[in-house]
């Protein structure tokens, strides 16, 4: 396994939240919020001073729910909506969200398919089917379905045991991009921790700025734990 470096004051540090930060639970709304861990990010983004950012694939208001009360620097929706340090939100153009109709004709479709849930964000939707992994398939087929509507507008994103409908060529990445240019952050070297396939891109943006991507599965064993005792560690030894 590839051990994760120590945490440098250099950094401008990304991370992610689910698989990252906290564990993977049965439903997007069951998701447990580790003791002590809201106090690790606050004293690790002091010390790094506030060059630290979440960004995940959950609305933003999700984001600051779970991780309250902080309101971090960051990304919600893949990069779809972006919080600079100013506070300040990037967000894409309504032109950009999916249909309403869309929601209704998903839940129509999955009526009768226990386990399999619909997220609906701003600017997209997830069908979840850790529940009903046999459904797999079937959400799949149904995801595409979407893409296969609006193909110049929406992509397919294939995540663990789901399926998401996202604004064709908005990634995580576009956020590393647009918070590098930003003070705290500009000049600093960033580093990406994210478990996803849809922390892929991440991980090459940040290499190409110079950074370091690291993959919770090859750098802390697969584990999130793993990862909130790495910036517990770093937060104790930099303060």
């Amino acid at each position: 396994m590839l051990r994760a470096p120590e945490v440098e004051r250099h950094w401008a540090l990304f991370l992610d939240l689910d698989g990252t930060l906290l564990d993977i639970a049965a439903a997007p709304h069951k998701v447990v919020i580790p003791a002590r861990l809201i106090d690790a990010l606050q004293r690790l983004s002091v010390a790094l001073d506030g060059a630290l950012a979440v960004v995940s694939g959950r609305k933003l208001a999700t984001i600051d729910r779970l991780l309250s009360p902080l309101r971090l620097p960051g990304a919600a929706e893949h990069g779809a909506v972006i919080r600079l340090p100013s506070t300040k939100i990037d967000s894409l153009s309504a032109r950009r969200r999916p249909p309403q109709a869309w929601i209704k004709q998903l839940r129509q479709a999955v009526t009768g398919w226990d386990g399999v849930l619909i997220e609906e964000k701003t600017y997209s939707v997830a069908l979840h089917y850790r529940l009903a992994p046999h459904r797999s398939g079937a959400v799949r087929k149904l995801a595409m379905s979407l893409v296969r509507a609006a193909p110049n507008r929406f992509e397919l994103l294939t995540a663990k045991q789901a399926f998401e409908v996202r604004p064709k060529g908005i990634t995580k990445a576009r956020a590393v991009e647009v918070l590098m240019e930003q003070s705290p952050f500009r000049g600093r070297q960033p580093v990406f921790v994210g478990d996803d396939v849809t922390d892929e891109d991440w991980i090459e943006i940040a290499h190409q700025l110079g950074g370091l991507g690291l993959n919770v599965d090859s750098a802390f064993g697969g584990q999130p734990r793993a990862v909130r005792d790495w910036l517990k560690r770093a937060a104790d030894s930099l303060k």
